[in-house]
């Protein structure tokens, strides 16, 4: 029980952390995406360093990961073993990207965003939960193919 109860605490200090990072840096604000995406108009390249600094974050975390024998609070570490680069990725990376140039969230910062109140990222978030449980209802009813075994 003691465990459980650190592994809830780092989780949520992490979410809180990460919640935090995406407010502080504006990356919450549909607008600064749009700004991003818009490479014909005023394309604002924040987003970029933002992505750039998470990248050099998450490289060397993974350096750190890669000495360890095991992690703090599991037995194991749980690493993706498929490496393809299949017609489920890309069509899935697809789908986000459409849906993240349209909306200007993705799943993080409209999380992060529900506190303000906005209709729009209500709406979005409402319509991402719909879809997650569709998809899981599908999987569990035969209609959609299970992920790939891992």
């Amino acid at each position: 029980m003691k465990q459980e109860t650190s592994i809830d605490l780092v989780a949520l200090a992490a979410g809180a952390l990460f919640a935090a990072g995406l407010a502080l840096s504006g990356m919450s604000n549909p607008g600064k995406v749009l700004g991003f995406l818009d490479l014909a108009g005023s394309w604002d390249p924040s987003l970029g360093c933002v992505m750039a600094g998470a990248l050099a974050v998450h490289s060397l975390a993974v350096r750190w990961q890669r000495r360890q024998a095991r992690p703090l609070y599991a037995e194991r570490f749980s690493l993706p073993e498929q490496r393809d680069i299949d017609r489920r990725l890309v069509g899935g990376a697809a789908l986000f990207g459409v849906g993240w140039g349209i909306a200007g969230y993705c799943p993080g910062p409209a999380l992060v965003s529900l506190v303000s109140g906005n209709l729009g990222c209500i709406v979005f978030v409402l319509c991402m939960l719909l879809g997650m449980g569709l998809v899981s209802r599908g999987r569990h009813s035969g209609a959609l193919p299970q992920p790939s075994p891992r």
